[in-house]
């Protein structure tokens, strides 16, 4: 069946498939080339660009599962299989809404706003940055449960490298006449950066506050309708969230980092959130079904919390008043990724390869890739959580790593080890990898070692935890 997930430039045909290895719905995307020759001549590069696209991964991008490239006699293409969005786009969300004579969740239309802004936080936090150049209401795809996803991540491959090699012309939304006023003023004429996204965003997130635009027949959407429904807003810092997107001038546009921090957005996270984003990152420690145990063994009529006052009655807050399945949802969606810690620091830079975000002027000069230096790490480990348990066997046992870093952020790890592994040779693995520095390779063997010893000299079934602050 023939599928369209935002109408991507340059793909001739994306069909639902089904992966009978992980048992999911996925898209498969064809790409035709002209030539088999220019084909040829764009094979290195189309590999290396496709195995960068992998390297992307974000709970609200859509996922890049695989690629394969395909020449026979007839024809030259490059195959690849994309996540399944099988609740359609945004925009077509919004149409129904509007249909159903309903408005805008203020809620929904933040969070909505907030995993956006998620996604293209980490894209502009690449290093090098990488720019989407295709935010849409089209390229934004929406979940059953609300949880938004972008697609398209992959829109500058084919516009910015690959347009003329490919069959057909390369479709862009921005050569559509109802699509022209989400692309920023210099869209095309400057060199691509953050900005042009950001202005993309805000006409997003004034499509979803308004529902539609109006355009005048079929003619694009002008600056003046822009104009009237971003004056339409009733809240005073909704508007100004927005205008601040849409500025003519790129560099007096906020990053997505700063608009995750606007008034309109931001707000302190509850105990509540904290705690479940605390239970999810640390699920693997617990056994499993163990919210579903606990909450059975509760008394409905005891005491959780209370809160005294001096001058009236206290408030007793009972485990009754808590609903398991609630709770349950709850905790699925936070481990979805619908709602996000953003109130902290900014992630540090992601490492993806350069070739990602080159214009097709750079990947001239670029005859051969070169090789980039090891990443290193250089945060400091605060504390070490550590959590060996046996195999049914007893051969080898499972090994479970939290690595709580210096800057709040943390690492989860495991393998299986034998016995003859050596801590110092799992501590050094870890620095190859950069997933711990160089100065905290002796620290971490130490721990190690310990659990180890613990661990093989115990009984074979019983579970070893250690836990060490610094």
């Amino acid at each position: 069946m023939r599928v369209s997930q935002g109408n991507v430039p340059g793909i001739e045909s994306a069909y639902l498939a089904m992966d009978t290895e992980e048992g999911v719905e996925v898209v498969w995307n064809e790409v035709q080339f002209s030539d088999k020759k220019v084909f040829k001549s764009f094979e290195e590069r189309i590999r290396e660009m496709f195995e960068n696209l992998m390297q992307v991964e974000h709970t609200n991008i859509v996922k890049f599962h695989k690629y394969w490239l395909d020449m026979t006699e007839s024809r030259a293409r490059v195959i690849f299989i994309t996540e399944y969005m099988s609740s359609g786009s945004l925009k077509q969300f919004l149409k129904k809404t509007k249909k159903n004579h309903k408005t805008m969740n203020v809620k929904a239309w933040k969070r909505w706003c907030t995993q956006i802004l998620s996604a293209l936080s980490y894209l502009h936090s690449c290093d090098p940055p990488i720019i989407h150049g295709n935010l849409t209401c089209d390229t934004i795809f929406i979940q059953h449960n609300g949880l938004i996803k972008i697609g398209s991540v992959w829109h500058r491959l084919f516009v910015n490298v690959f347009a003329e090699a490919i069959h057909g012309n390369v479709h862009q939304h921005r050569d559509e006449m109802r699509n022209q006023h989400f692309f920023a003023p210099e869209y095309g004429i400057a060199e691509d950066d953050y900005a042009i996204d950001i202005f993309s965003f805000g006409i997003c997130g004034l499509e979803m506050a308004v529902l539609e635009i109006q355009a005048n027949g079929d003619a694009a959407v002008s600056k003046e309708a822009v104009d009237h429904a971003g004056q339409s807003l009733e809240d005073p810092l909704m508007r100004e969230f927005i205008q601040s997107c849409v500025r003519t001038e790129a560099k007096s546009r906020p990053t997505a980092h700063d608009l995750l921090f606007h008034r309109v957005l931001f707000e302190v996270h509850s105990l509540k959130l904290l705690a479940a984003h605390c239970f999810i990152n640390n699920q693997y420690l617990l056994p499993e079904n163990c919210v579903e145990e606990k909450t059975k063994s509760f008394d409905p009529n005891g005491i959780m919390a209370e809160i005294n006052h001096r001058d009236r009655p206290g408030v007793h807050l009972k485990y009754s008043h808590v609903s398991p399945l609630e709770l349950d949802k709850f905790l699925e969606d936070v481990k979805n990724g619908i709602y996000p810690l953003m109130n902290f620091a900014s992630h540090r830079p992601h490492p993806i390869p350069r070739a990602l975000s080159l214009s097709q002027e750079q990947m001239e000069t670029v005859k051969t890739p070169t090789p980039e230096p090891q990443e290193t790490e250089t945060r400091k480990v605060v504390q070490i959580q550590c959590n060996l348990e046996a195999n049914e066997e007893g051969t080898r046992s499972h090994l479970s790593l939290f690595l709580k870093m210096d800057d709040r952020l943390h690492r989860q790890l495991s393998c299986d080890v034998l016995p003859t592994d050596s801590s110092k040779d799992l501590a050094s693995e870890l620095v190859h990898h950069a997933f711990i520095s160089e100065e905290d390779c002796e620290k971490l063997a130490c721990v190690l070692e310990d659990a180890l010893c613990k661990h093989w000299s115990g009984t074979s079934t019983s579970p070893t935890a250690m836990a060490v602050m610094y």
